[in-house]
């Protein structure tokens, strides 16, 4: 498709309101904002910031990271890669550079898809782009925060990331806001490649803020025995969310796993789910979510399998917590099976904390807080598999460090 032909479709779609989700007004923010100068180091990133790139993730001294990027509202302020085998830019750069980038731009997720695709594709602001050369294993991780600093601002960014055949690729990204923004709008579209024999772990911490709507769209492009793995935390208040990724698991044995960790507190609103379509022989799918909602929160979980070729597995586990009266989770688990050699499962279950577990604890010295603190911990620790022992270790310590924001 050209690049005139993706416009006039965009330019169609600018009032498609999406399928799920609450409609957000997006010209409610704004597109003309300050541009910032590009830093020589992430230690130059002002002080008063550097609390909220830890909050998503992000270490700003860039230590045990094989790149960093770094967006600030619609300028790229830093990008900068380390090692050989790993490229990292602005995808505005990274398609000035390389003309056969055309060749994946748009091809995951339609451009029409709704108002918010239609919406980057007309007033982009980068996002980056990140890829791995064919044979290399890059097991240190690539960070990339992209990150708000002005009210009302529209961040409309289209993130493309391929894994050549062999490679592996470790990706954590951030996504905040200053905590003096008191609302701003996030659009980001994630394209992602996986192609043969190639492997891609995906960990994404969300650090919103009760004024922030968001509305991010992702794809995954899987290729004979090819693997993805996404981690999304969530533990911060947000206004609005609505975000529904889809593994097209097109090659034979490629797999995907999808797990989501989310604390919805406040006046939050989410609809969030995971989606794997599985078109390849022998190809695999996991979607694992846990949700505690509490105060006025409304959240509702998807997951969706779809299995269309023979000897593909798949299956959905979903569990939420409630810990208010006011607030509301829809667990929503789908199957779809088009022949008979497959195998589908889904299981899904929301509740409260039992009583008896918090006396439990209690009678062994712990206080009714204390109780229902180990509780939640307990109910939130999924098990995060397929990531290296170093990244691992890192994950977890992100997954802590937001927990303790909200007990």
């Amino acid at each position: 498709m050209s690049k005139k032909e993706r416009i006039e479709q965009a330019e169609h779609a600018k009032t498609k309101k999406a399928a799920l989700g609450e409609d957000v007004e997006i010209e409610k923010y704004t597109t003309g904002t300050k541009n910032y100068d590009a830093l020589n180091s992430l230690d130059e990133f002002p002080e008063e910031y550097k609390q909220n790139l830890l909050d998503a993730g992000i270490e700003p001294s860039g230590k045990e990271r094989s790149g960093s990027f770094l967006q600030r509202d619609r300028s790229v302020v830093f990008s900068k890669v380390k090692y050989k085998g790993l490229e990292l830019m602005s995808t505005t750069d990274a398609m000035a550079k390389y003309d056969w980038l055309e060749d994946y731009l748009w091809k995951a997720i339609p451009v029409d898809m709704d108002k918010y695709t239609a919406e980057v594709e007309l007033a982009q602001s980068h996002g980056y782009f990140i890829k791995s050369e064919a044979g290399s294993k890059v097991t240190m991780p690539v960070q990339a925060c992209l990150f708000i600093t002005s009210d009302k601002v529209r961040q409309n960014v289209h993130n493309i990331i391929i894994a050549e055949e062999n490679s592996e690729l470790h990706i954590i990204t951030g996504c905040s806001v200053y905590h003096a923004v008191n609302s701003a709008l996030h659009l980001g579209i994630s394209e992602f490649y996986v192609k043969k024999g190639a492997k891609i772990t995906f960990t994404m911490i969300h650090n919103w803020g009760g004024g922030i709507e968001v509305r991010p769209r992702s794809a995954m492009v899987i290729e004979d025995d090819g693997v993805f793995i996404s981690n999304f935390i969530l533990m911060t208040p947000v206004k609005t969310l609505q975000m529904y990724p889809t593994a097209y698991c097109v090659g034979r044995n490629a797999r995907a796993t999808f797990q989501s960790i989310v604390y919805a507190h406040g006046d939050t609103k989410i609809d969030l789910g995971s989606r794997a379509q599985l078109q390849g022989e022998g190809s695999r799918a996991e979607i694992i979510s846990r949700v505690i909602a509490t105060d006025n929160a409304k959240v509702v979980a998807r997951g969706d399998v779809i299995g269309e070729a023979a000897n593909v597995k798949g299956h959905i586990e979903c569990r939420g917590l409630m810990l208010s009266d006011n607030a509301e989770v829809d667990s929503i688990p789908e199957l779809k099976a088009t022949l008979k050699e497959l195998d589908l499962s889904h299981e899904a279950a929301v509740g409260k904390i039992a009583e008896e577990e918090i006396q439990y604890l209690m009678a062994r010295g712990l206080s009714e807080e204390e109780a229902t603190s180990v509780i939640i911990r307990g109910f939130l620790n999924v098990n995060i598999t397929g990531l290296p022992d170093a990244l691992a270790k890192e994950t977890k310590k992100m997954f802590d460090m937001s927990l303790e924001k909200v007990m």
